[in-house]
């Protein structure tokens, strides 16, 4: 278990150093061809000065991560390793979920849906599809299909009724990463830390590819984090927040852990759900008394907090403080 911790740090390590080196070629080549976050105006009007900083940073992360988990995995691959040939699934999420969000992006930024990006219906369709075809894979291919739960010594088979359960669990992560990503670091920073309770998580289980995968990415998103501290020089776009949401997802439902996600990831399903919370009250209210009254000053949760009178660095430190401490809670109850 130590040497397997070794190499997996040391590929944070190495992923990290390469992500820092062709950051500041990939903010030089955005800002050349203008591919620049566009800010919406119903917003905190703080955000304002962000309009333009370049976006699509996701690639950052992703290109490094595929590089390295295709270079570690080659001879296990070649020679057919079943274990080896695991760590396919969550590469193929994240990458064709990087791949949807940057089409997201490109669409904030240029045509008929500046500032607007795909269409809500479409996104989610496509958000589906890829996550049942990830899911039947898990069922199928991975023979992955129950659940783990704190202090119960057996798994509980779901069967078929694991499937649905994946497809919520990856699309519902990659849009709650996804609706975090709105204050500089802090998607990074929870992302880092989820991944890396996950990672420790399957170092516990034995499963060496998942442990690696997972702090290549932690690597990843520590580079990033050097570009995206505030005031940030690059945001992570619907190309990062989408695929990390997603293989975050894909990630806990590998170890069956799955259930631990609300409290691994309390401040992304939090934020979720201060939006699913303030659009649901504003429509009953609504109907009732003919004005939508809102809980909060402003959804997501982080931007009610900007409202308040907290500064974007307190509210990144402080959500980040509040979900180190609950992954380690998390680690905690898997031990169980």
């Amino acid at each position: 278990m130590s040497q397997n911790a070794t190499f997996a740090l040391a590929l944070g390590g190495i992923t990290f150093l390469l992500t820092v080196i062709w950051g500041e070629p990939l903010i030089t080549l955005l800002r050349r061809f203008k591919i620049g976050k566009q800010i919406r105006i119903d917003g905190p009007q703080t955000h304002l000065v962000k309009m333009g900083t370049p976006t699509m940073g996701g690639f950052l992360m992703i290109v490094p991560v595929l590089a390295i988990t295709a270079f570690v995995n080659v001879v296990n691959l070649v020679r057919g390793d079943f274990q080896g040939r695991s760590v396919l699934l969550p590469l193929a999420v994240l990458t064709l979920f990087a791949g949807l969000g940057a089409w997201d992006d490109w669409l904030g930024l240029s045509g008929v849906r500046r500032g607007e990006g795909m269409r809500g219906r479409h996104l989610f369709f496509w958000q589906s599809a890829i996550a049942v075809a990830a899911a039947l894979g898990l069922y199928f291919v991975l023979d992955i299909h129950s659940l783990v739960l704190p202090a119960v010594p057996f798994k509980i088979d779901l069967g078929l009724l694991y499937i649905p359960v994946a497809w919520f669990v990856i699309v519902g992560m990659s849009n709650a990463v996804n609706i975090t990503d709105g204050l500089d670091s802090l998607a990074g920073l929870i992302s880092a830390t989820a991944f890396a309770a996950y990672g420790v998580i399957a170092l516990l289980q034995g499963q060496v590819f998942v442990v690696r995968f997972c702090f290549t990415l932690v690597g990843a998103l520590l580079a990033f984090l050097w570009y995206n501290a505030h005031p940030a020089e690059l945001f992570m776009g619907g190309a990062g927040s989408y695929s990390l949401g997603a293989a975050l997802g894909v990630v806990a439902l590998m170890t069956g852990q799955w259930m631990l996600l609300p409290i691994i990831a309390v401040i992304p399903v939090s934020v979720t759900l201060s939006v699913i919370i303030q659009v649901s009250y504003f429509k009953w209210t609504k109907r009732r008394t003919g004005e939508g009254k809102r809980v909060f000053k402003m959804a997501p949760l982080h931007n009610h907090f900007e409202l308040v009178g907290w500064s974007e660095p307190q509210i990144v430190q402080r959500f980040w403080l509040v979900g180190l401490l609950a992954a380690m809670i998390g680690i905690a109850l898997a031990l169980l």
